[in-house]
């Protein structure tokens, strides 16, 4: 396989990639290091301390935070320095946005503001606009937000309802029409709104706050995320400049998908945070609290929760830090002093939009499967609101609804990988069909797994990316173009999909890790990925045989069952022994282990 196709977007599933391929966590340079550390004392200096005004919408406290924020460049990673931003990769974005993630609600007001708030402005912005708003938004000054759901168009965007009609001296266009859910709304200077021009063009523009018919209604009343504000934005013929129309008429898909993209690896990001965080103070409560005369972290079924909350996390963070890395390798092809550049960036993020989505799904379960076991590590006392335990399982929820559902993102991934295959620009109908073949023959008589570290996981890496391929495939030739509609079966290929790319990257990263540090150093990686690897291989074969148990019956059925029964067979490693590893340090360094 070419390196063309193993870096490309959705190539993962066709290749055989070595640790170098992928960024890990471990290579960040001094300069992200330092990005991480600036982000984490700003939080713990002017975040922390003030969580509960903050929790209370204080909005000049917000505003000033925000305005601090910009003055340490925390708002502008990803504009350019020529307008007032840093012009940092995407490794230096993602550190930053896990760092927020350990700041609650205001993680929210944040990365709304320097994502969608500002993104569509920095690749789709006219130079005019973009030396009008992008200073502002860098420094915090301006407060942005991007406004694109409505009431009758959530997971179907381009069904929008609110209208823009140019006036009669062609000077302004005018809007008419609500978005619902619009974060930041109450203290936004600055809107990303979509309308439809004479009903039937999806188009974005830049409107401010203050222009005449725009107003926001009631702040809503969420079960979490209550210091991010979140309100309708009301458009009663707002009067929009000409000179605010974003990108191009009729082309509002392209700003309102690619900024989407982009929202869900740096929401994975945030996750990330999130997690260790919860991992920190989940064993500090466990640790402390004594029942039957002892710490429950002595306990097995807590230690065993903690070291799947540590194994899961990891799994994350090494997926958003490939992401962002393999983002950041597409991106330096780029000519930055092209009038173009802005726009073949973006195409770099377009290239992995199913590893975004991927990113998205697997970060915000694995933040819900972390608050949520937080809470029963501390018992009653998790479901009181005087404990930060109650509080980060409401806040967690959001963020499976966030840039789009984890189900219209489930859908997204097999969807785009078989539109990139009929495409021709992925062969994976090709290599779905090789699979196929290989049923009858394939054959573990002789088989042999090398007696090393991570040898079993990588083969069973290998032996999933079978599996996907094989149930893709059978999908394909049974439902041909109707398959978009079997969304269950497309369901179980996405689960499986996803837990590739999450045990690769971890186990690429131990790989690497192992290399570097030798196996007693990278202990803990090790463990990490063998004992998540043992618990998920199962769960694939299972999403398979359901799947294609769907497809086919009879005879067939049987014949291509027996193939993935081949195709899995895995002897299973001592996963509670490797647990018990994992708790071990995490209990003993009471933070994030590793």
């Amino acid at each position: 396989m070419s390196d063309d196709i193993k870096l490309k977007g959705g190539g993962f599933l066709l290749a055989e990639l070595a640790p170098e391929d992928v960024f890990t966590p471990e290579d960040m340079t001094e300069e992200h290091k330092m990005i991480l550390e600036t982000t984490h004392d700003f939080i713990q200096g002017e975040i922390l301390p003030n969580t509960d005004k903050i929790e209370e919408k204080d909005k000049d406290l917000i505003r000033s935070i925000l305005v601090k924020a910009g003055e340490l460049g925390l708002n502008g990673t990803d504009i350019p320095e020529e307008f007032g931003g840093l012009g940092l990769d995407k490794i230096s974005t993602a550190a930053v946005t896990e760092a927020m993630g350990t700041s609650g609600s205001f993680a929210v007001a944040h990365g709304a503001h320097t994502g969608i708030g500002t993104l569509p402005t920095v690749y789709f912005g006219t130079k005019e606009q973009k030396e009008k708003y992008l200073p502002g938004l860098s420094s915090g000054e301006i407060f942005g937000a991007y406004a694109l759901t409505e009431a009758g168009a959530g997971s179907d965007a381009t069904n929008a309802k609110t209208k823009a009609v140019l006036s009669e001296d062609g000077k302004h266009y005018v809007l008419n029409g609500e978005k619902m859910f619009i974060t930041n709304a109450g203290w936004a200077d600055l809107f990303t709104v979509y309308a439809m021009i004479d009903g039937e063009q999806f188009t974005a523009f830049l409107v401010e706050a203050g222009y005449p018919g725009v107003s926001t209604g009631a702040e809503e009343v969420k079960m979490g995320i209550k210091g991010s504000s979140t309100r309708t934005l009301v458009l009663e013929d707002a009067k929009v400049p000409v000179e605010n129309l974003l990108h191009q008429i009729g082309k509002g898909h392209q700003v309102a998908f690619n900024i989407l993209n982009i929202g869900r690896y740096k929401l994975a990001a945030a996750c990330v945070g999130g997690c260790k965080s919860i991992v920190g103070d989940a064993v500090k409560y466990a640790n402390q609290r004594v029942q039957f005369g002892k710490p429950i972290s002595s306990f097995g079924m807590i230690r065993e929760k903690l070291a799947r909350m540590v194994a899961k996390t990891y799994m994350t963070e090494a997926m958003v830090y490939r992401t962002s890395g393999l983002i950041d390798a597409e991106a330096k092809k780029v000519d930055l002093t092209a009038e173009d550049a802005p726009l073949k960036s973006l195409a770099a993020i377009e290239e992995y939009a199913v590893e975004c989505s991927i990113n998205k799904v697997y970060g915000s379960e694995t933040l819900d499967y972390c608050t949520d076991e937080f809470v029963q590590i501390l018992g009653g006392y998790g479901y009181v609101a005087e404990y930060p335990a109650e509080r980060a399982y409401r806040d967690a929820r959001i963020n499976r609804i966030f840039e789009g559902t984890n189900e219209i993102n489930r859908l997204l991934v097999p969807g785009t990988l078989l539109r990139r295959a009929m495409k021709g620009a992925l062969p994976l109908l090709p290599a779905a069909q090789a699979v196929q073949g290989d049923l009858m023959t394939y054959t573990t008589m002789g088989l042999s797994i090398p007696d090393e570290p991570l040898a079993m996981a990588e083969h069973m890496i290998g032996m999933s990316k079978k599996t996907a391929l094989l149930v893709a495939g059978v999908a394909v030739q049974k439902f041909m173009q109707n398959l978009a509609n079997e969304q269950e079966v497309l369901a179980r290929i996405a689960d499986i999909l996803i837990e590739i790319y999450a045990m690769e990257s971890g186990c690429l990263r131990a790989k690497k890790a192992l290399a570097g540090r030798g196996e007693d150093k990278a202990a803990l990686h090790l463990a990490c990925v063998n004992s998540y690897v043992d618990e998920t291989v199962p769960r694939i074969e299972a999403w398979a045989r359901e799947a294609l148990a769907f497809c086919e019956e009879g005879d067939t059925l049987r014949t291509i069952l027996m193939g993935v029964k081949k195709f899995m067979k895995y002897t299973p490693t001592n996963a509670v022994a490797l647990r018990r590893q994992i708790a071990d340090k995490v209990v003993e360094l009471e933070r994030w282990p590793i």
